[in-house]
């Protein structure tokens, strides 16, 4: 269980992190094109809350893949943070659904090998 929860934490991070580049991009290039030309494309709403989650979350997720094997209480609660960080923060759509249900499924396979020998 905890091999299982490092890979689908790490790999959800990583797409994650993919999902993170794209919405932190969009929200740059969104504020340099109102710089440009004002009005003529609509601003995103919560753009610090959207960089921040899409640069935390993702690091979450990994770095809790990462130390599953050793510490999986850690890994799993680091997991399902980035999990509900990328849900709250970035919602539930086409794009997210992947990482934020491999971060979700991660860190309840960490739980389940806390017993395991």
């Amino acid at each position: 269980m905890k091999n299982a929860a490092m890979v689908l934490g790490i790999i959800g991070g990583a797409v994650g992190m993919v999902v993170g580049f794209f919405v932190y991009g969009w929200v740059v290039f969104t504020e340099w094109f109102d710089e440009q030309t004002p009005g003529a494309i609509e601003q995103v709403a919560n753009a610090d809350r959207l960089q921040m989650v899409g640069l935390v979350a993702p690091i979450l997720a990994i770095a809790g893949g990462a130390m599953t094997p050793k510490k999986p209480l850690a890994g799993a609660i680091l997991m399902i943070l980035s999990a509900a960080g990328m849900y709250w923060g970035l919602g539930f759509g086409v794009f997210t659904m992947f990482p934020i249900t491999m971060c979700a499924l991660a860190g309840i396979f960490a739980v389940s090998g806390i017993r395991e020998a």
